[in-house]
């Protein structure tokens, strides 16, 4: 019976000890509790963004990324253009900017610098802090050369399957 009694006392002690604290968290302030890191912003990721290299009016390469940007939910809401399409401009707007940047060169490639000016270029632009962070998915350029040289390795495959289908149709 004291055993019983015992553990009756030490749940009902357990159970106010919870109550408690219960309110004691529910009484904080939000804003006063630590988020984790980026907590409450979203992130929305880019499609490919495929930008031209024009150089002595021919075309050089491509550059290729995919970037992904956090953003305030509320001030994402206020925003009459896409996201995406915004994003994607400032990278356009950057790059032709930029006439000094050389892919060929990976030395001259600086991705932090190109991550902080893409931010702080579509944050003037809105005239609000919408892009906290920018962060690289995938980046790579393709040079005029290396796309040649894909396609005829295409057009090589498709022609070699096609030749292995017709040899198996006609030995059947």
């Amino acid at each position: 019976m004291i055993k019983f009694a015992a553990a009756a006392l030490w749940i009902c002690a357990a159970t106010v000890g919870a109550v408690f604290y219960s309110y004691q968290v529910a009484g904080q302030d939000p804003s006063e509790t630590t988020k984790p890191l980026l907590g409450g912003l979203d992130y929305v990721d880019s499609d490919i963004i495929s930008v031209p290299l024009i150089r002595d009016a021919a075309v050089q390469g491509y550059f290729l990324t995919k970037l992904v940007f956090t953003a305030d939910p509320s001030q994402l809401k206020k925003l009459s253009v896409p996201a995406k399409a915004l994003l994607a401009d400032q990278v356009y707007s950057y790059l032709y900017s930029n006439p000094q940047l050389d892919f060929t060169r990976t030395s001259t490639l600086d991705l932090d610098a190109f991550r902080k000016n893409i931010r702080d270029s579509v944050n003037e632009r809105v005239g609000a802090e919408l892009v906290h962070d920018v962060l690289v998915d995938q980046v790579n350029f393709l040079s005029r050369d290396e796309i040649r040289d894909n396609a005829v390795k295409r057009r090589q495959s498709s022609a070699e399957a096609a030749r292995r289908k017709n040899q198996a149709t006609q030995e059947q």
